[in-house]
């Protein structure tokens, strides 16, 4: 066999083993292992994945990743999201379509400490949804609403994929988290702008809600403070050049353990159970990272990956034509497959031809995260909307898809100013 049918071996193996529900990051383990053998030998492609593996477990910069889960777990059971919710609710309640306001703040707020779509999506359904149905809010309105705040999370620090991007391009994942900040705030805008319209086109689905008093709403915002604490620590912290991204990400999970010991809401047992969260969550990623690493050294060994990015960098259509092209296949990846494995395996590849084209790494960052994230919310796999569904059996999947279709619609709006206008992601930064 050639390399090149060897590589479209691998690729054709990994797409089986994907079908038959194989997880993504043993499936690329299996098919960089099986392409690497035929390629070099068995010996040396066992001796391969034990290296990626040893070396990937041991790197102190992905300690971040952990960490950052682990700030998450413990600020969920700390009840910080729904504390979010009600201080959100307090002063934005007595508008039509308030409490659907209030869950996306709430959202951005839990995703700053949180930085997972999916965790964020299922924390707000646990604590948002079933206060949003008992006002009189449609079921299937409040899921979209619930689904479409959950992506917040990627974009506003910290982001795991926001690190994983710094790390697998050498880019300062400081710079990532600032550049981050403002279209996490615009998508959280862009969001707040569908719920106006659903306010003039269905108003029966948002009903209008009780008013807080002065009082409420200060009691509410002093409910908060550990959250703006927590933010304020890592964000102050890493800016402040206090302490590095990795450090900031233990600093900031046992800030998060202190807040919920401190409260009372963290002992011994619900600890245990955090750390144990924690690990499976990371051993996850961890899997997915070492099967993604294995499989682009697959593709590196048959030399698929310098011909893609030769392909790529010659293509007739000029620099945006190429990223284009690259946006769209971003596109259709992130429908049907976690962000993470889509981080880990095409970056190697996409990423030297952003630059040979002169783009803004750090620009570049921002618009991939986005793109990878819009497929957290779109057919045929949606993982936002599937871990709605499993929570909330009585909101059937179309449901959720129709209702979530327009914030899909304006986050395309979004990535397209951010194309067109760089300066959103970089102001900060500069």
């Amino acid at each position: 066999m050639s390399q090149t049918e060897i590589a479209l071996s691998g690729f054709a193996l990994l797409v089986v083993l994907l079908l038959i529900r194989v997880p993504v990051g043993v499936a690329m383990a299996i098919a960089g292992v099986a392409g690497f053998a035929l390629v070099v030998g068995i010996d040396p492609a066992i001796s391969m994945l034990s290296q990626v593996a040893f070396n990937s477990l041991t790197a102190y910069e992905f300690s971040i990743i952990p960490m950052f889960i682990l700030m998450g777990t413990f600020a969920a059971r700390s009840d910080l999201s729904l504390e979010m919710f009600r201080a959100s609710q307090a002063w934005l309640g007595r508008f039509r379509g308030g409490m659907a306001y209030s869950a996306l703040v709430a959202s951005a707020g839990f995703a700053a400490v949180n930085g997972s779509s999916m965790a964020t999506a299922a924390t707000m359904t646990r604590v948002a949804l079933p206060e949003m149905e008992r006002n009189g809010y449609d079921s299937g309105l409040a899921a979209g609403v619930i689904a479409a705040g959950g992506t917040l999370g990627i974009m506003i620090p910290p982001s795991a994929v926001f690190a994983l991007y710094g790390f697998i391009t050498q880019q300062d994942v400081a710079d990532l988290f600032m550049a981050g900040i403002l279209p996490g705030l615009l998508g959280l805008a862009l969001y707040a702008s569908v719920i106006v319209l659903y306010t003039l086109v269905r108003p029966a689905s948002l009903p209008e809600a009780e008013g807080s008093s002065w009082g409420q709403k200060l009691r509410a915002l002093r409910s908060v403070w550990a959250i703006a604490l927590l933010f304020a620590l890592i964000i102050g912290g890493i800016y402040g050049g206090i302490f590095t991204v990795t450090e900031a990400a233990g600093i900031g999970a046992f800030g998060a353990w202190l807040i919920g010991v401190l409260r009372g809401r963290l002992g011994l047992r619900s600890t245990l159970a955090c750390l144990a969260e924690a690990l499976a969550m990371s051993a996850a990623i961890f899997t997915l990272v070492i099967g993604a690493l294995t499989f682009g050294y697959f593709l590196t060994v048959t030399g698929t990956t310098t011909a893609l990015i030769g392909w790529l960098a010659n293509q007739p259509v000029g620099p945006y034509g190429v990223l284009t092209l690259i946006l769209l296949g971003y596109l259709i990846l992130g429908a049907v497959m976690d962000e993470l494995a889509i981080t880990l395996l095409t970056l190697p590849i996409v990423f030297p031809v952003i630059v040979s084209l002169g783009f803004d790494p750090i620009w570049f960052g921002v618009i991939f995260v986005m793109t990878v994230t819009l497929g957290v919310n779109t057919p045929p796999i949606g993982m936002n909307v599937f871990v709605i569904n499993s929570m909330a059996r009585h909101i059937g999947l179309g449901r959720i898809y129709r209702a979530v279709m327009p914030f899909v619609g304006v986050d395309l709006l979004r990535l397209l100013l951010l194309v067109l206008f760089p300066a959103i992601s970089l102001w900060l930064v500069s």
